[in-house]
């Protein structure tokens, strides 16, 4: 099995199914996003137990999905179940994900004592010193406001602040709204007569581009979100 690969777990009718899963796409899937499950899979088999290689048949998968399709199969046990890692795997994507929040820190990150950037050294030291903990499925701009918070009781920190304008289509408003309030603070918000979610949300600077991404991609172009200010 790759490194990269994890295993998606799903108990029903007395049986176990898995699948390979890539997965921070897996989680990305599981949380709503629009995702063709054949980006996230590997392989084209269900499994009793996938480390041994025992296959599920085809009469059990119609039984209990009502579909021996492997790919919608897959899709629900990805949406039900679990996504099982490793400890290693588990270690590896978590300092993987530190080495992006350090490396948008010392670039995006100045002491306001002297307005000088951070070497990543200290920003390194100082993640140890509060031990704030790093999901290893979330993107890390979704993480940044709540491990600054934490940076800065140790590490005096200035950090840009963007100001992103954001229209969500009524259809899309539940799933886009958890996650857009997690990358940053809301600070304006209204509805439109028809049910369109209109509001100003404010990021750090580096992660503004990101915001507009995602508004993308959790809308399937259908939303808008723009760069209002920088400051």
């Amino acid at each position: 099995m790759k490194r990269k690969v994890a295993i998606a777990r799903l108990e029903r009718g007395g049986k176990r199914f898995e699948i390979y899963v890539y997965p921070e796409k897996a989680w990305r899937l599981k949380q709503g996003e629009k995702i063709d499950v054949r980006e996230v899979v590997e392989g084209e088999f269900v499994y009793y137990d996938a480390r041994k290689g025992l296959k599920a048949s085809e009469s059990d998968l119609r039984a209990i999905f009502g579909t021996d399709d492997v790919y919608r199969v897959a899709e629900e046990i990805i949406k039900r179940g679990e996504i099982q890692l490793t400890a290693e795997q588990r270690r590896e994507m978590i300092e993987a994900k530190r080495r992006q929040i350090i490396e948008f820190l010392s670039r995006n990150a100045v002491d306001p004592r002297t307005n000088l950037p951070h070497p990543p050294k200290r920003i390194e030291l100082a993640l140890e010193e509060v031990r704030v903990g790093i999901d290893p499925f979330r993107p890390f701009e979704e993480q940044l406001p709540r491990i600054i918070k934490e940076l800065r009781k140790v590490l005096p920190l200035k950090i840009a602040v963007a100001t992103v304008g954001v229209r969500i289509p009524p259809r899309y408003v539940g799933k886009a709204y958890g996650v857009l309030s997690k990358m940053g603070k809301i600070i304006r918000s209204s509805y439109a007569s028809d049910g369109t979610l209109i509001m100003e949300i404010e990021v750090p600077g580096g992660v503004a581009k990101s915001v507009v991404e995602q508004v993308t991609r959790l809308t399937r172009g259908e939303g808008e979100a723009r760069i209002l200010s920088v400051k």
